[in-house]
C-alpha cells in the first residue's frame, strides 16, 4: 500500500486508514481481528481511533490485538480526547481533562505513547491556547508522536495552526486534521483544505465511503450488519 508523509512533517502514513467506529459494539473482538489482520497484510499501518468510540472499548480491544496479532510497531496509533458522554457539556478540551484523557488512552491501548494525538472536537468554552498547550505537554512528554485535531471548521484551525507557528516557546506545530469527507460530503473543500494546505498540515478523511452510502449496500434495503441499522450510530 501507498504510503504518504503526514502533512509538513516526516510521518509516512498508509493512504488507507483503518476506523475503530463501531469496535467494542457493533464490531466484536473475532471480526475485528480480521479487519486488522487483513489490513496490516495489505500494508495497512494507519489505524484511527478516540477514547469514547464504544466507550472506551474500541480503544481496549484494539489494545489487546497488538502484539498477539499485529506487532506494535508496524501500526501508526491515532486517538483523539475532548469529547465526553456528559449530554450538558458534549466537549471539554481543558488541559487538565485531555491530559488524564490521554493517560486512560495509553492505559487502555497498552501502549506508553501513541503516534498521533487529536482533539476531537473545537472546545468554545475553553481558551484554545489552554487546549493547544495540552499538545505541547503530551509531545514533550513522550507519550505522544504528533498532534492535530478534528472537527474544527476553517477558521477554527486557520487559528489553531497559526498561534502554534507563532507563539513564544517551542510549540508542537499540528501535523493533521480530521473531518468528514466524500464524494457526499465535501463542504471542507470550501475553507478547511485551503487552510490546512496553507498551513502545511495534512488531512485525514473521515468516511470516505459517505458512509456506507457509496458501496451501494443501501440501494434496496438497509443490510442488518451495516451502520445504516446499528443502534448507535444509524
Amino acid at each position: 500500500m501507498e504510503q504518504r508523509h503526514l502533512g509538513r512533517t516526516g510521518l509516512r502514513v498508509s493512504r488507507i486508514g483503518l476506523g475503530t467506529l463501531t469496535w467494542g459494539r457493533d464490531t466484536d473482538e473475532h471480526d475485528a481481528a480480521d479487519l486488522l489482520k487483513t489490513f496490516w497484510e495489505a500494508g495497512g499501518t494507519l489505524v484511527d481511533t478516540a477514547d469514547v468510540y464504544g466507550d472506551g472499548e474500541a480503544e481496549y480491544l484494539l489494545g489487546r490485538l497488538i502484539e498477539g496479532l499485529v506487532p506494535r510497531r508496524d501500526l501508526i496509533i491515532s486517538t483523539k480526547a475532548g469529547s465526553v458522554p456528559d449530554p450538558d457539556i458534549r466537549v471539554d478540551c481543558s488541559r487538565g481533562h485531555l491530559l488524564s484523557a490521554l493517560d486512560d488512552s495509553l492505559a487502555r491501548l497498552g501502549t506508553d505513547y501513541v503516534d498521533i494525538w487529536q482533539i476531537h472536537s473545537y472546545d468554545p468554552c475553553t481558551p484554545l491556547e489552554e487546549t493547544l498547550q495540552a499538545l505541547d505537554v503530551a509531545v514533550s512528554s513522550g507519550r505522544v508522536r504528533y498532534a492535530g485535531v478534528s472537527n474544527f471548521c476553517g477558521w477554527q484551525l486557520a487559528k489553531a495552526g497559526t498561534w502554534q507557528l507563532t507563539a513564544p516557546g517551542t510549540r508542537t506545530r499540528l501535523a493533521a486534521t480530521q473531518l468528514e469527507y466524500s464524494l457526499l460530503q465535501r463542504g471542507i473543500e470550501r475553507e478547511v483544505l485551503p487552510a490546512a494546505l496553507d498551513l502545511g498540515i495534512g488531512l485525514l478523511p473521515s468516511s470516505p465511503l459517505g458512509r456506507g452510502v457509496l458501496t451501494g449496500k443501501y440501494r434496496n434495503s438497509t443490510p442488518a450488519d451495516s451502520r445504516g441499522a446499528s443502534e448507535h450510530l444509524a
